[in-house]
Parts: C-alpha cells; sequence; structure tokens
C-alpha cells in the first residue's frame, strides 16, 4: 500500500494538494496534538511540525491542525512547517468549555467507537450525547460496552441500548479476554480512520491495547466507589492497526456541550424525531406548547419520561428555543 494511503488518504486530496499552487509542499496527517506541539506522519516517518504565526494570527481556532486532519507542509530542517490545512470531509466539534468558543476535537473520522464500562460507568444519557454528536458529523458509530466480565445482565444491559439506539451496532466485550477486539474488525478494515470516546476509565485505552495487541497506552483502576477513571489518556493520538485501519485514542471528555448537531439529535432519537413532525408547531420544544405529540406521547406511556427529559435538555442546549416566533406548519 502506498505510504500515503496508509494512513487513509483519500483520492479527493490529490486535487486540494495541487490546488495550493506552491512548490515543495508535501502531504502528511497530523498524528498528535497538545500544548507541547503538533507531529505529523506520512506513513514511513514523523515529524514536529511547526503551525507559523502567520496561521495561528490569520486562521479561526476551528479551522487550525487537529488531530486526524490532513496538512501541506514544508520541510524545515528536521521538522515541517504546515503551510494549509486540507479540506476535512468530517470533524467532531463541541463548544469549549470557555462557552466562547468551538473546539474541534479530531479530523477526517470514519467511525466512533462509543465506549462506557458495564460498572458504574454506564449511562443512556452519556451515550445519547455522544451519538447526537457523531451523528451530526455523519460518522458511523459502534457501541462498546466494555468491562462485560463486571457485569451481571450483559443481555439486559445490550437490549436497552439497542432498543435505544436502533440499527447502531452494540457490542459488549471482556477487554482482557484475548482476541476479544477481533469482534471489531469487520468495523475496520484497512484505510478507515476510528476514533475513540467514552469517559475517562471506560477503557479506551484498553480498547486500543487489544486492537493494535500490545500495550501501546498506559491504563490505570478505576475509582472503586464511582467507576471513575484517571486521565491516563493526557493527548489526542492517531495509531496504526495491525489491519491497516487507524484509530484515534482521546483523553475521557468530562464536559460534552453540543454545537450545531440538530440532525444527529434526529438520529439519536428516532422515535421522538418522528412523532415532533405531528406537532402543531415546527420548532416544537416539547414542554408546554399545544398539540404536542411528543408530550401526548410521555403522558400515555408510549415513550419514557427519561428520554423525553434528555431530549428536552438537548433541544435546549442547540438553542432550538432561541428561533424567533414559532411558525405553524
Amino acid at each position: 500500500m502506498p505510504r500515503l494511503e496508509r494512513m487513509g488518504w483519500r483520492p479527493e486530496l490529490d486535487a486540494a494538494l495541487a490546488g495550493l499552487a506552491e512548490p515543495g509542499l508535501a502531504a502528511a496527517r497530523v498524528v498528535s496534538a497538545d500544548r507541547r506541539g503538533v507531529r505529523t506522519g506520512d506513513g514511513e516517518t514523523e515529524a514536529t511540525a511547526v503551525v507559523p504565526g502567520r496561521m495561528r494570527h490569520r486562521t479561526r481556532s476551528r479551522d487550525l491542525p487537529v488531530v486526524g486532519d490532513w496538512v501541506a507542509v514544508r520541510p524545515s530542517g528536521d521538522a515541517v512547517v504546515i503551510e494549509a490545512v486540507l479540506p476535512r470531509h468530517s470533524e467532531l466539534a463541541r463548544r469549549d468549555p470557555d462557552q466562547r468558543s468551538e473546539q474541534v476535537l479530531v479530523a477526517n473520522v470514519d467511525l466512533a467507537l462509543l465506549v462506557t464500562g458495564l460498572d458504574g460507568d454506564f449511562n443512556l444519557r452519556r451515550l445519547e450525547r455522544y451519538l447526537t454528536l457523531v451523528r451530526a458529523a455523519g460518522v458511523a458509530p459502534v457501541v462498546v460496552l466494555s468491562k462485560a466480565d463486571l457485569a451481571g445482565e450483559v443481555a439486559e444491559r445490550v437490549a436497552e441500548v439497542e432498543v435505544a439506539f436502533p440499527g447502531v451496532p452494540v457490542l459488549a466485550l471482556d477487554l482482557l479476554a484475548p482476541g476479544s477486539a477481533r469482534a471489531l474488525e469487520p468495523h475496520l478494515p484497512p484505510g478507515r480512520t476510528a476514533v475513540l470516546l467514552g469517559s475517562s476509565g471506560a477503557g479506551k485505552s484498553t480498547l486500543l491495547n487489544a486492537l493494535i495487541g500490545e500495550p501501546v497506552q498506559r491504563t490505570s483502576r478505576v475509582r472503586a466507589h464511582d467507576s471513575r477513571g484517571r486521565h491516563t489518556t493526557t493527548v489526542r493520538q492517531l495509531f496504526r492497526l495491525p489491519s491497516g485501519a487507524l484509530v484515534i485514542d482521546t483523553p475521557g471528555l468530562r464536559e460534552l456541550e453540543l454545537l450545531g448537531a440538530d440532525s444527529g439529535l434526529a438520529d439519536a432519537f428516532p422515535e421522538l424525531a418522528a412523532l415532533a413532525i405531528h406537532c402543531r408547531f415546527r420548532d416544537c420544544r416539547h414542554v408546554d406548547e399545544p398539540d404536542c405529540a411528543v408530550r401526548a406521547a410521555e403522558k400515555t406511556g408510549t415513550v419514557t419520561v427519561e428520554r423525553v427529559s434528555a431530549y428536552r435538555k438537548l433541544l435546549s442546549e442547540l438553542g432550538r428555543s432561541a428561533r424567533g416566533p414559532r411558525r405553524r406548519r
């Protein structure tokens, strides 16, 4: 396999790179980024990358290079200088915890492995939030229920997730068991890029180690009283798997403030989105509006109170209630 294809290069990027019309530029992919700096790889070598000041000052923060980005680089001694970020085909973004800006977490991913432990970490509401995020980005989700060896009702938990998220593959795995990661092979063909998402202690790094077949990421025990983990992964980093797929490991997210994810919300709550079509108002918040089909279904028990409450919360977060006067259909 050609070196760039090993890193997930797409043919449509050829024209984007050529369109820069600057001699001496080469393509590379951002494989890690943190406060200490950025590193890029081209399938054969890795290099420290410099983000020039002109890019930092003239570019919106959301357009600066992040892990998964393809960039045009120019050699500079033992390092490379990033001259441009090539067009992204996907990006996972949240509202920065400071509430003033967007933060792109990773770019150019095809698959999101949503990892949650079958211990105290299990939380359907958190999964709904992650699913909304990845659906809005056009990224395919797979739910990985880790620590299956610690749970006594594995089949019931799997069924619960399958009912909540119809059509989304759900796998319950004991990641410490030899060969456990083979169940993910159909989802990770050569050249495909996946990202691991989940809270600290959910088992993301353990899953990565199982996929690679050796301990490339440090893991630690979770706290016994609440099943929460320490941030053993502190940077976003891209790894190549023996299968030829690529996986981005990420630190656990303490906050996930959604941003512009309306389409993902409909995919995460398909039964409620289907009901909302019959509400009197097109931008119904499902709180106190007359002729609300969602509230009617809630009252009759067709949908659960918990599910509707989560739906309302995310609608409010996305700003659906502040779009001006209500419009009749």
